[in-house]
């Protein structure tokens, strides 16, 4: 939807004695959405429009790359394209929603619809107690005691059978002689 023509629309809903939420749910926008359009005038609006058609986006200068993965992967999710995007650019910042935005803007323009597996599932046999564990690793980023952000790294284990977890943590990404040293560590 024309963003002039959804300022329009939340105003005449607004006008009508819509509530916030109300509207938001209407036109499947955010509540933060609304507030926004609602505290500006028409004439903000416009300006605001007008300026967003003509600044450069953060991912531009990667376009081509996050739209060639999407034409080869059509399934690919953005949490996956950012992922790849922060393997191959290590210094890059940016945020999930902005990743979100960007894939689903390419999409539209390149019609690249989202193809969607389903995975099938069958149950498998009752393994006896310790012989299947099941491993993961991830990160996560935390503010220190100065409020500065603070990468960590963990990894986890869980027991297939009895569901025991154990988890170790990481100031840095795990190499394979971490994980090694961890799984001999829950193994004891």
């Amino acid at each position: 939807m024309e963003k002039l023509l959804l300022y329009v629309e939340i105003h005449q809903l607004k006008k009508q004695g819509f509530k916030i939420a109300a509207i938001a749910k209407k036109l499947e926008i955010s509540r933060n959405t609304v507030y926004k359009y609602l505290n500006m005038s028409f004439n903000e609006a416009s300006e605001w429009v007008s300026s967003t058609g003509s600044r450069r986006k953060k991912l531009d200068t990667h376009q081509h790359l996050i739209l060639s993965w999407l034409k080869e992967n059509p399934d690919l999710s953005s949490a996956q394209v950012e992922d790849w995007l922060k393997e191959k650019f290590p210094s890059i910042e940016i945020g999930s929603s902005t990743v979100r935005g960007y894939v689903s803007e390419l999409r539209d323009i390149y019609h690249i619809p989202k193809v969607i597996r389903i995975r099938d599932h069958e149950a498998v046999e009752e393994i006896p107690m310790g012989q299947q564990i099941q491993v993961d690793w991830g990160e996560i980023t935390v503010k220190n005691q100065e409020k500065k952000p603070v990468k960590l790294y963990f990894i986890t284990f869980v027991l297939s059978h009895s569901r025991y977890k154990y988890v170790e943590w990481l100031d840095r990404p795990f190499t394979t002689r971490d994980t090694i040293r961890c799984h001999d560590v829950f193994g004891k």
